[in-house]
């Protein structure tokens, strides 16, 4: 069982150090993922949803830097929508976190962003009305 690190009323400084385990490329994506406000506006949470998520999978550290870099291409729409695929079903939170968990680059294929990003699309029309951002 996953023990959450996060409170709802951790500031963020707080969720960027519990979430990043020090790595500075997950600071970095942690910190875009926060600001974020027009990728998913259906998200009831804005981008502490996506965090709250990635807590609750036990995804942290080198772990998110690899969702973002080697599975999702450093596409940061894409690495929400894989997020929400999750949320909606599309795909398992145990098959991620194992796919986060390869540091060797085979966890990329494990995920088929491109299919979970359009799945999202079909499902919430205001995802990513922008259209891809990085």
């Amino acid at each position: 069982m996953i023990k959450e690190r996060l409170k709802l009323t951790d500031s963020t400084f707080a969720v960027a150090v519990k979430m990043s385990d020090g790595n500075p490329g997950a600071i970095q994506v942690i910190m875009q993922v926060l600001s974020m406000t027009d990728i998913d506006p259906d998200s009831a949470l804005g981008g502490m949803g996506a965090i709250l998520h990635l807590d609750s999978m036990g995804i942290y550290g080198t772990d998110i830097y690899v969702l973002f870099n080697d599975i999702c291409n450093r596409e940061l729409s894409k690495f929400i929508a894989v997020l929400r695929a999750c949320q909606l079903g599309f795909e398992s939170d145990s098959k991620l976190a194992d796919a986060c968990s390869r540091q060797d680059g085979s966890g990329a294929k494990m995920i088929d962003v491109d299919g979970l990003y359009q799945k999202v699309i079909d499902r919430l029309p205001d995802f990513d009305k922008q259209g891809i951002t990085s």
